[in-house]
C-alpha cells in the first residue's frame, strides 16, 4: 500500500475524531458510523456547537439596533466572526465579507447585482463543463432574461479543463467567468489563479465556487486575484444557513443590494430609500447570527488545526483511496490522478446502480452519496445516469477507506 497510519500522522486523527460527537455514534446497534460524505456536509465539531449555545444561553439579542447590553455582545460576537473569516480568506477588509445563507445565494446574490447592472443582450459569459447546478442555473436565469450567451470550459476524459479551449473562448470578450474551484463530482482541483489571470487579461469578471475547495486547502483571495468568491459555512465544520461571498470592495460599492427591508437601509422615505455602506447593503433584514458566531469558530478551527495540515491528510487518504478502489474488478472511477484532485472519489461499478451502491453499504453503516451530486450536465457528459461518491475531510482514518472497500466488494456480492 502507498500510505499507511504513519503517513498520515501530520494530523491526530483519533483527537480530532474525538471533537465531533456524531462520530461515535452507532448508525444500528454494533454498527458504528463510517461518515464518507463531507462533499454534500461535513460534521460539526463540539467547539462550533458550544459557540453557538454560549450565544444563545448568555447573549442572545438582535443586532444592529440596540444599545442595551446584549445587543452589544451579540452585534460584538456577530462583527468579529466576520473579522476572523476575513483574515482566514485573506480579505482586505472585513467590508468583502457578506454573510449570506450558502454558496447558492452568493451566486444568485453576483448574478442579480452585479449581472443585472453590467451584462446586456449578447454578453458572454464563460462557465465550464463541471458546474454544479448553483453555478450553473442563476446565469440561465439571468440569460433567458437579458439574452445573455452562455459559453462551457470543455472538461477533458480525464476530468481537467481544457485550457486551450478556454484560450478560444475569451477571443469572444466575456465579461463574466465564473467557475468551481474543486468539483464536487471528480474531485479536480482547478488552476483558479491561471484561470482568473486570463480572464482579467480579456477583461472580464471572475466569480470563483469555492464551495468545495475552501474547506480543504489554503484560500487567500488576494493570492488566486479573485473578484468574487463564495463559499458555504456547513461544508467546513460550520452550521447549516450561513454562507459568504466576498466581493472586491470596489465591486461591491458599485453593485444595488439585493434584497429590500431593515438594516440594509441608511434612510427611508415613502418613495424613496438610501442603501447602507457595506457590507450590511446586502444584509437585509435579522441575519442567521448564532450560525454566523458558529462559522467565527469553525473557521478557528480549522485555523487551529491547519490548513496545509489538512490538504495534506486528505491527499495522502485519497491517494490511498484510488489505489484501493482500483483494486476491485470492473470499477469506474472519474476524475484525475490523485495529485490533481481533493477527497472525493466518484465511482461505479458494472453489477449495481449507484443508489443500490449506497443503500448496502448503509447496512453497514458506512454513508457516501449516490447519484448526479447536483451536476447532470457533467454525468451527461460522461453518458451515465449517477455515481456513487465517498468523499474524505480532516476527521477521516485510513482504516474507513478499507471498510468502504469491503462494502464495496459485498454489493458486487450481492448483485453477481
Amino acid at each position: 500500500m502507498i500510505a499507511d497510519q504513519q503517513q498520515l500522522a501530520a494530523l491526530d486523527i483519533p483527537k480530532i475524531r474525538a471533537d465531533f460527537p456524531i462520530l461515535e455514534r452507532e448508525v444500528r446497534p454494533g454498527v458504528p458510523l463510517v461518515y464518507l460524505d463531507s462533499a454534500a456536509t461535513s460534521q460539526k465539531p463540539i467547539q462550533v456547537m458550544q459557540a453557538m449555545d454560549g450565544f444563545y444561553r448568555n447573549s442572545n439579542a438582535n443586532i444592529h439596533r440596540g444599545i442595551h447590553t446584549l445587543a452589544e455582545e451579540a452585534t460584538a460576537a456577530y462583527e468579529l466572526a466576520r473579522e476572523r473569516i476575513a483574515a482566514f480568506i485573506g480579505a482586505t477588509t472585513p467590508k468583502e465579507v457578506i454573510f449570506t445563507r450558502n454558496t447558492t445565494e452568493s451566486i444568485n446574490l453576483v448574478a442579480q447585482t452585479w449581472g443585472r447592472a453590467n451584462l446586456d443582450s449578447g454578453d458572454v459569459v464563460i462557465l465550464t463543463e463541471m458546474e454544479h447546478h448553483s453555478n450553473l442555473v442563476p446565469w440561465q436565469l439571468l440569460a433567458a432574461e437579458r439574452n445573455l450567451r452562455l459559453e462551457f470550459i470543455i472538461v477533458t476524459p480525464e476530468g481537467l479543463l481544457d485550457l486551450e479551449s478556454y484560450a478560444e473562448l475569451l477571443k469572444l470578450g466575456p465579461k463574466m467567468v465564473a467557475f468551481t474551484h474543486m468539483s464536487n463530482v471528480l474531485g479536480t482541483i482547478n488552476p483558479a489563479r491561471e484561470i482568473i489571470e486570463m480572464a482579467h487579461q480579456a477583461g472580464a469578471v471572475t466569480l470563483v465556487d469555492a464551495a468545495q475547495s475552501l474547506p480543504h486547502i489554503p484560500v487567500d483571495v488576494q493570492e488566486l486575484g479573485a473578484d468574487f468568491l463564495a463559499f458555504s459555512g456547513h461544508k467546513m465544520c460550520g452550521p447549516n444557513g450561513i454562507g459568504i461571498l466576498y466581493g472586491r470592495r470596489v465591486l461591491l460599492e458599485a453593485m444595488p443590494p439585493f434584497l429590500g427591508g431593515g438594516d440594509m437601509i441608511k434612510r427611508v422615505e415613502l418613495r424613496s430609500f438610501q442603501s447602507n455602506e457595506l457590507p450590511y447593503k446586502f444584509e437585509a433584514g435579522t441575519p442567521a447570527i448564532a450560525e454566523a458566531i458558529g462559522l467565527g469558530a469553525a473557521v478557528d478551527y480549522l485555523s487551529e488545526i491547519g490548513m496545509q495540515a489538512i490538504e495534506q491528510h486528505e491527499q495522502e487518504i485519497i491517494a490511498y483511496a484510488l489505489e484501493r478502489l482500483e483494486e476491485i474488478p470492473g470499477v469506474q472511477i472519474f476524475g484525475p490522478e490523485a495529485q490533481q484532485k481533493g477527497g472525493v472519489a466518484s465511482f461505479m461499478i458494472p453489477e449495481a446502480h449507484a443508489h443500490d451502491i449506497s443503500q448496502v453499504l448503509d447496512s453497514d453503516g458506512i454513508a457516501v452519496r449516490a447519484g448526479h451530486h447536483c451536476a447532470m450536465p457533467l454525468h451527461d457528459k460522461f453518458g451515465i445516469p449517477a455515481t456513487a461518491r465517498a468523499s474524505f475531510y480532516l476527521y477521516n482514518a485510513i482504516e474507513e477507506v478499507d471498510k468502504l472497500v469491503d462494502g464495496i466488494y459485498k454489493v458486487k456480492k450481492i448483485f453477481a
